[in-house]
């Protein structure tokens, strides 16, 4: 099968090819942002650019609904949605250049793995959590700014307002168990440095779980786009537009489950794991405060009140923890002013409903 047929598969129609000066143009602007964006991956800006550049560039039709830009890996090259302006390209073609950059093929030319993303003969595993990762960085690459956005019926903050919100949450909420590092390191370079600490913290099976169901929410959501675009078309419209419509509502709930289920199976298996650990004071501190910062990461909506009754509960369990340490002299005691006088705090308020706002 022709390159052509396979992007037509996928909508995608070739209209032109980019001139020289406008790639040269779109990939040293882009190697500047990510030379800027990512320092620790000492990137030289010279050979970012050269290779960049190299990547042939064109202008097509692209369904709506679908990403601005994509890079396809078939032929190494980047596909832009007409009508876009040179800088709109740029912005979108961060995303593009980084799945460039982590694609790793064999000597057939197969496409073997993709950062966090692995293929086989049989199935992909990860694309959900590649993507979502991907697009991380790239919206820091551009200094896309947090906002709170609303899909689904979740309220959730996210620098990809536009691309991947839901699943760029999760993926967020995943790299505050690792940090940022493994997860930029895993997703340039393929490495297991990521899936290994965040499996350590929170489990293997979590793990697969997690990336499990990114993958489903991924899927889901392509379905209900290309749904939707069925719907607005002309021949769609009486009973089967109703038809259509149903099933996008139907989609949208699955996604709405998929997401808690999945941000729920990230806070307790971490908090829960690093609650097991905790030793001294300052161990309760710092579990504390990690806690408690987590708010700012979560999603909500109408009737969620499961992060509040988690975190209530181990405000509670610090407590218990606090007077074992205290009244244990073979465990460690450090600090005690401080923490003694937050779990007088608490216990005046834990009988109250905690509420999180963001």
């Amino acid at each position: 099968m022709s390159i052509e047929s396979d992007l037509r598969k996928d909508g995608i129609i070739v209209e032109r090819k980019l001139d020289t000066l406008t790639i040269n143009t779109i990939a040293r602007n882009t190697a500047d942002r990510l030379c800027k964006a990512f320092p620790e991956q000492n990137f030289i800006f010279q050979n970012l650019f050269i290779a960049l550049s190299r990547i042939p560039m064109y202008i097509a039709d692209i369904p709506k609904g679908f990403a601005e830009a994509t890079y396809f890996y078939k032929n190494s090259s980047m596909y832009f949605r007409k009508g876009l302006s040179i800088d709109e390209m740029e912005k979108f073609a961060v995303h593009e250049f980084i799945h460039y950059l982590q694609e790793i093929k064999d000597k057939k030319g197969r496409l073997i793995k993709l950062g966090l993303c692995d293929f086989d003969d049989i199935k992909v595993y990860g694309m959900g959590l590649n993507e979502g990762a991907v697009q991380l960085m790239a919206s820091k690459a551009i200094n896309s700014n947090e906002e709170i956005v609303k899909y689904y019926g979740i309220s959730l903050p996210t620098n990809s307002p536009s691309y991947y919100p839901i699943i760029c949450n999760l993926v967020n909420q995943m790299s505050y168990v690792t940090g940022k590092e493994a997860l930029y390191d895993s997703t340039l370079y393929g490495s297991d440095i990521f899936k290994s600490q965040f499996a350590q913290t929170c489990g293997l099976n979590n793990f697969i779980k997690i990336q499990n169901n990114l993958d489903k929410i991924l899927k889901i959501e392509e379905k209900a786009i290309k749904l939707d675009n069925e719907l607005m078309s002309d021949k769609c419209e009486g009973m089967k537009a109703q038809k259509v419509a149903k099933k996008i509502e139907k989609y949208k709930g699955k996604i709405k489950d998929l997401f808690f289920e999945t941000q729920n199976l990230i806070f307790t298996s971490y908090f829960n794991n690093s609650f097991d650990k905790i030793t001294t004071t300052a161990d309760i501190d710092e579990y504390r405060v990690k806690l408690y910062n987590y708010k700012n990461y979560i999603g909500i909506a109408d009737n969620y009140s499961d992060f509040n009754d988690f975190y209530i509960n181990k405000m509670m369990d610090l407590d218990a923890k606090y007077e074992n340490i205290m009244n244990n002299t073979s465990l460690t005691i450090v600090n005690t002013s401080s923490i003694a006088k937050f779990f007088r705090k608490i216990k005046e308020i834990l009988s109250a409903t905690v509420e999180f706002k963001k």
